[in-house]
């Protein structure tokens, strides 16, 4: 592919999938609202964005194997924790963004554990077996990530009420 059209393709790549959770986001708030049509709205044409980024990916030839999937998403967390989130940290504390600080701070925590856990699934993949795994606990205020239900969330003290189960 010649360079222009993977900078573009990756720069819809990019807005397709911003939409996509914007949308998802704002659904759940028209939701809470009790907008309940808008809600489906919002989470149907998230969708479509959602169709929208995998094709461009897909044109982009950056799907691969799950062996490779796993991979780049090892590497993505480990840059977030590495470089990515601690370089914004630093901007946030510079403009005393207390907010900002602290969603960081979620996101940065969350990531390591989900580097940890995609390298535990490449593991077992590259032995020709899938993952096991139980239910996964996510908290819904910071994003950590657990194979149990814990009490408290160990990041943001959130109780286990905040926990959404896969």
């Amino acid at each position: 592919m010649r360079e222009m059209t993977k900078k573009s393709l990756s720069e819809a790549f990019a807005g397709e999938s911003q939409a996509h959770m914007r949308y998802l986001i704002f659904a759940q708030k028209a939701r809470e609202e009790g907008f309940e049509n808008v809600a489906r709205l919002f989470e149907a044409i998230a969708f479509a964005e959602f169709v929208h980024a995998r094709n461009h990916l897909e044109a982009l030839e950056l799907v691969g194997e799950t062996k490779e999937n796993l991979q780049t998403a090892i590497n993505g967390e480990t840059f977030e924790v590495d470089e990515m989130y601690p370089a914004y940290n630093a901007i946030a504390e510079l403009q005393n963004e207390g907010r900002a600080k602290r969603s960081i701070r979620y996101a940065l925590e969350a990531e390591k554990i989900h580097a940890a856990l995609y390298s535990k699934a490449k593991q077992a993949v590259e032995e020709g077996k899938d993952v096991e795994v139980g239910d996964i606990y996510i908290c819904e205020v910071c994003g950590y990530t657990s194979e149990s239900l814990p009490d408290r969330c160990p990041i943001c003290g959130a109780t286990k009420d905040k926990f959404k189960k896969f």
